[in-house]
Parts: structure tokens; C-alpha cells; sequence
């Protein structure tokens, strides 16, 4: 990039950074100001009071030439990237652990510094093996570790059969009780850790179900007891049967629109507790903006019902960032196929959409240019209304001294009729992620 990096002459003596003259995405604006990010403590730091009360200089100072600087993207539905699945069992396991790895190195080029890994309808033994893998990193706070999970999302297996999409029928299930969670998942995957003296959350962040089915919906209510989301998704449920979930619990919506009964004038289905009454809180929803599981207007009309709820998300495969051509995929039971062309992915031998190839920053340039949302209500929809969701708000997608510097440079660029944003630099624990950017 032609921009002019100011350093100081001296080595690094406590790993705080400046970045200057950039505008921070706050709230719905962009504002001229400084950030003080600490790689010791991967903090963001009270720049004011670091200079004028602890009499603290940053040892590196970076001119960011006028660009816009981000909290870092989290993404809340990721299949898997770069020829990973993590609906995946390896011959040797030991391996996945590397895979996912190296999968988080690539990621957060992209410009995504947290994520929940999803794993999709499999059978018991698949979930067993692969989540405690795909837990809350922990991380030892280093930035060249890259993406950070969150916790695992687990889109099924309780879905509706009517509304699979390309989820196999063969591995749905009803679930009656919430031993048939535990008993699906792994006890210790869905369950928080009772040994640990600050108990340790389970590898399950969110799970995705369609209430109607069993006993989903009494369930929610033991669902969230243990810092678990439920999500509505791959649903024919009605929209009383919608709110009655909300009522239980349910906090999200995964993939709005996508496999789940439409809106119908008589009865809006799910996509009617956007509009409910205020004695009970309106969730949270995922809506691909691919230009292929969508319609820009629609899009637009899911953001204007509810803004604050609404969370931009891929779908992505692991086909995302890979060539052209026909890829191997595992779904509950036998290998299937599904052919990348382009951005589209269909099952193959079919037109069901297969999820999607698009990265992160591809939806939020779609969303931008689309819906007449500013770039800080772009940027929203990757950054604090997850957050939010996830309930880790004030920690990640957040610029507030105190919040944890994962942080994206972006510059803008004309295409056309477009404007876009791209994806310059992304910081992570307050250490800039030192690698080539990943062209998707």
C-alpha cells in the first residue's frame, strides 16, 4: 500500500502501538481519532491516560493515511475454509487440531479475528470426536495464531426434514429429552465444566433447531442455562410456534429466509417475531448476503425491521477460497459432492444450494452497496451486533479502550457504480498479523 509508515527509532520497549490519522468505525459514524493498542496485554488502551497520566509513550506509531479502521469481523457461521471442513473425521485426529489451525491463519486475513466454527447434521460419533476441538480457543493471546473460535455452532441434527436443504434426512432427529442432546453431542461438549473453579464453558456456543419438532422448544430454557444460544433454523415453524420459542429462550435466527417456512400474509412464520410485540425481545439473525441465497431487496427488508439484530454471515464451505470444480463432502452419512463454480455451490446433480464460497468483507460490500447503509452500519453487522449476540460485547467488536485489539484497516475503492471496502491490515491482540492477504 503507498501509505507512509512513521516508526520510532528505538526497538520495542512494552508493545504499545499508535495508529494515527485514520477514521474508527464508532457507533453509526467514523471519527477522526487515535487508537493505543497493547501487544503485552492485546488490549486496547485509554490512550489520554496512558500519555498524560502514566506519562507513557507508544513504541511504534503507524500513519494510516485517512483509512478506516474496524473492530475485527466475527463471524457467526462458517462450515469451514481453504479445503477444511470441520464436519470432518480424520483418520488420524491429532491432525485436525493443525488443520483448524492453519485454517485460523488463513482466516484472519480475511479480515475475521473471531468466529464459531460450524459443524453441520453429522452422526453422534462425528460430534464427539470433532468438538472438543472447535471450543473457545484460549488462546495464549498471540496474534499469529490468528482467527480465534468462540465456540462451536451446531447447526442440526434436529432440524426439519421439510427444510434440510442440503443437510442429509437420514441423520435428523427429534430430540424429547435433554439427555438426547447429551447424548448426541458428548455430555462434556454441551455441558460447562463443574471441575473447574471458575467453570469453563462447554465447547457448544450456539445450537441451531427447529422447535417445533419433540420437546424443543421446553428445552431451550436448559439450553441457555448453560451459556448455550439457541438458534431457530431448517424450521417449518409456525409464527406462534416462533414466539413461542422467543418465549422459551430462543435468541437467534440462523440463515433468515433460508430452509424455513416463508412469509405468508396470514401467517409470517418466522421471519414474523422480527416484528414482535415488545413484551418479548426480538432475536438476533444471520442473513447471507451472497447475491445468491438472497435477494437484495430482501435483504433490505430484513435490515430495515429490525437493525439492530441483524448479523451478516457466508455459509461458507470449504470451498471458500479454492479454485473451480466438483469437491468431496461429508453429510451425516456417505460422501457427496458439490460443485463449485464460481461463487455458486449446488449439490451436485441438483439445483439445491450447497451454502457458499464468499468471504466475510464480499457481504458487507454486497450489504453496502445494496441497502443504503452507511459504512459504520455496514461494519455493525460484522463486528458489535455479533458480539452482542454472542454476548461478548465490550470484549470483542468493540473500538472502547478495554476491548480486545483485534482491529481491521480497510480502504475504500470504486468498482463501477460500486464502493467497496478492502481489507488492508488486520491486527490481533494488538500485534499486526504479519502474512500475504488471501485474495478470495
Amino acid at each position: 500500500m503507498p501509505f507512509a509508515e512513521s516508526r520510532s527509532p528505538t526497538p520495542p520497549r512494552n508493545g504499545i502501538t499508535k495508529l494515527t490519522n485514520c477514521r474508527l468505525v464508532r457507533g453509526n459514524s467514523l471519527v477522526w481519532d487515535d487508537v493505543w493498542v497493547s501487544s503485552a496485554t492485546g488490549k486496547i488502551l485509554r490512550s489520554q491516560a496512558a500519555f498524560y497520566d502514566e506519562l507513557i509513550l507508544p513504541d511504534e506509531m503507524f500513519d494510516l493515511g485517512g483509512r478506516i479502521v474496524s473492530p475485527g469481523f466475527i463471524e457467526c457461521q462458517l462450515n469451514g475454509a481453504f479445503g477444511f471442513n470441520f464436519s470432518t473425521v480424520l483418520d488420524d485426529m491429532s491432525q485436525y487440531g493443525k488443520k483448524v489451525r492453519d485454517l485460523n491463519k488463513k482466516l484472519v486475513q480475511t479480515g475475521v479475528t473471531s468466529y464459531i466454527p460450524t459443524v453441520t447434521s453429522q452422526t453422534s460419533q462425528l460430534y464427539h470426536k470433532v468438538l472438543p476441538y472447535l471450543g473457545p480457543s484460549g488462546q495464549s493471546r498471540n496474534g499469529q495464531e490468528g482467527a480465534e473460535s468462540l465456540g462451536a455452532h451446531v447447526e442440526g441434527p434436529f432440524l426439519n426434514p421439510g427444510k434440510n436443504g442440503v443437510h442429509n434426512p437420514k441423520v435428523l432427529r427429534k430430540a424429547q429429552t435433554f439427555s438426547d442432546l447429551e447424548d448426541m453431542y458428548g455430555a462434556a461438549n454441551i455441558n460447562p465444566n463443574p471441575a473447574s473453579p471458575d467453570p469453563s464453558p462447554a465447547p457448544i456456543k450456539m445450537i441451531t433447531a427447529a422447535p417445533e419438532l419433540g420437546q424443543m422448544t421446553a428445552l431451550i430454557p436448559d439450553i441457555r442455562s448453560r451459556g448455550i444460544i439457541y438458534s431457530i433454523g431448517h424450521s417449518e415453524a409456525t409464527y406462534e410456534e416462533a414466539s413461542a420459542a422467543v418465549a422459551a429462550g430462543a435468541t437467534m435466527i440462523t440463515h433468515l429466509f433460508n430452509a424455513m417456512r416463508p412469509l405468508h400474509h396470514r401467517n409470517p412464520g418466522i421471519f414474523g417475531v422480527l416484528g414482535i410485540a415488545e413484551s418479548l425481545p426480538r432475536p438476533f439473525f444471520g442473513v447471507i448476503a451472497d447475491g445468491i441465497h438472497l435477494h437484495a431487496t430482501t435483504i433490505k427488508i430484513a435490515w430495515n425491521a429490525h437493525p439492530d439484530g441483524f448479523i451478516l454471515v457466508t455459509d461458507a464451505m470449504h470451498m471458500a477460497g479454492l479454485p473451480d470444480g466438483t469437491y468431496p463432502w461429508t453429510n451425516g452419512e456417505g460422501e457427496f459432492f458439490i460443485t463449485k463454480k464460481g461463487a455458486v455451490l449446488l449439490l451436485e446433480g441438483s439445483e439445491t444450494i450447497a451454502g457458499s464460497s464468499s468471504i466475510l468483507i464480499d457481504c458487507v460490500n454486497n450489504f453496502l452497496n445494496w441497502s443504503g447503509a452507511t459504512i459504520p452500519q455496514a461494519l455493525k453487522a460484522v463486528t458489535s451486533t455479533p458480539a452482542a449476540m454472542l454476548g461478548v460485547q465490550g470484549v470483542k467488536g468493540s473500538l472502547d479502550a478495554g476491548a480486545d485489539a483485534d482491529l481491521v484497516v480497510l480502504s475504500e475503492e470504486s468498482v463501477g457504480d460500486r464502493t467497496n471496502l478492502v481489507v488492508d491490515e488486520v491486527w490481533k491482540f494488538g500485534a499486526k498479523v504479519e502474512a500475504g492477504w488471501i485474495r478470495v
